[in-house]
């Protein structure tokens, strides 16, 4: 299977929810893109559903989760994200610890983890919904579902997704993921970006 990797036709789909989930997060106005757990859904408005030039909108805030739109190359991109709830052990440095599913017109359910350091290609990679093992495969900064729909599917009915990889120094470090808002993320992604 990871003769495959460099096939993967979502790549990168994968790739840009989280490129567009950085640039997302790194914005400086809005305040949900700080809060952490916040408390419900809210609903963009509709004026802030067609993104400008470079920029992606939000879509909403459901509970632990955040959908935006993006456009990448002319094509709509819409991707749901969340941060760990929870890492150990604490690493000084480490880049953004996400959890991101992308959706584009021909390429859907694009699942992605970004642990914020590398992983090695060859690496024993252990993703799991509540007690279901996802399968991923490493490629640098990221980690990826081999198969996305599957992966969207157990993030519908779990409760939270558990990482455990082997991390800087040879540690193992373990990261939590909530799926609170999960489904209604993945509809609003969905629906913005249906499939052709």
């Amino acid at each position: 299977m990871l003769a495959n990797r460099g096939k993967n036709p979502n790549l990168a789909a994968m790739r840009t929810g989280l490129t567009l989930a950085a640039l997302l997060l790194t914005a400086s106005t809005p305040a949900w893109a700080v809060v952490h757990h916040p408390p419900a859904a809210k609903p963009a408005a509709k004026a802030a559903a067609t993104p400008a030039a470079g920029k992606p909108a939000e879509l909403g805030v459901f509970q632990d989760w955040t959908a935006a739109k993006g456009i990448e190359g002319g094509q709509a991109v819409c991707y749901a994200f969340t941060r760990a709830s929870r890492s150990v052990p604490e690493i000084k440095g480490r880049g953004e610890v996400m959890l991101t599913i992308a959706e584009r017109a021909t390429a859907r359910d694009a699942v992605s983890l970004s642990p914020g350091f590398a992983v090695a290609a060859k690496a024993t990679l252990n993703v799991a919904v509540d007690q279901t093992a996802l399968d991923f495969y490493a490629a640098g900064q990221s980690l990826f579902a081999r198969d996305g729909h599957a992966a969207a599917l157990a993030f519908q009915r779990g409760r939270e997704v558990t990482a455990r990889l082997p991390g800087p120094g040879g540690r193992i470090v373990v990261d939590n993921f909530s799926l609170a808002g999960f489904s209604r993320a993945y509809e609003a992604i969905v629906k913005a970006c249906p499939a052709k």
